[in-house]
């Protein structure tokens, strides 16, 4: 029976939705949450358990595939930075997400997510798909795929957030892993995104990604 360790952050809909996913795909896995403050409290004892960050604060001696991808995650503006020194993208602020399941055999490209902001709560809400034109779209997956070759980034689900600037995409941030918008794809999308993160990090193949018809 394999070990999980999902290391949740401040919100705890992902920890919980990859939790449920793990459990659909391997149901004898014993799968622990456990927050950033209890890494930072004592000794990292993990016993052979596979580590799933859903979290950029994580400690510098916390072993997983793809710290280093982390750390560059972690500093919005040194990514930006490089984003537009070395791959000559725009850079800005959005409130959009292409969602990139990166498998060991290459990337696949979900539809993309966006974000509304409640007219009461202020909270953001997340949907899938958003539509955009093709143009758009190739823009997104040259970005996302020279970005994630850059970065030498390991398999997994990845958010690439980003806006518009005129007619272009620009890179607001990369996130390493299915944060708080990829909960838009439980439902619409099969396999759903924590599904597909899951699969990625114990190489599990994934053919195809698809958005459900809704029925009226």
């Amino acid at each position: 029976m394999s070990k999980v360790l999902i290391v949740a952050g401040g919100e705890k809909d992902p920890a919980t939705s990859l939790k449920a996913a793990i459990a659909q795909s391997n149901p004898l896995s014993e799968v622990n949450i456990c927050g950033v403050s209890e890494l930072y409290s004592g000794p990292i004892a993990l016993g052979g358990a596979i580590v799933c960050p859903l979290t950029l604060d994580v400690p510098e001696n916390l072993v997983f595939p793809g710290q280093d991808v982390y750390r560059f995650c972690r500093n919005v503006s040194a990514a930006r930075d490089r984003v537009a020194q070395e791959l000559l993208f725009p850079v800005g602020e959005g409130n959009f997400w292409l969602p990139v399941v990166l498998t060991a055999k290459g990337p696949l490209y979900a539809e993309a997510i966006g974000a509304e902001s409640g007219k009461l709560s202020g909270e953001l809400s997340y949907s899938q798909p958003v539509h955009l034109s093709d143009v758009w779209r190739q823009q997104l997956y040259e970005l996302a795929y020279r970005l994630l070759n850059l970065l030498n980034a390991p398999p997994a689900t990845y958010l690439m957030q980003f806006g518009f600037v005129g007619e272009r995409i620009c890179f607001d941030r990369l996130w390493p892993f299915p944060a708080a918008p990829a909960i838009a794809s439980v439902g619409p999308q099969v396999p759903d995104l924590f599904v597909c993160h899951w699969y990625c990090l114990t190489n599990k193949p994934i053919y195809d990604i698809q958005i459900c018809s809704v029925v009226a």
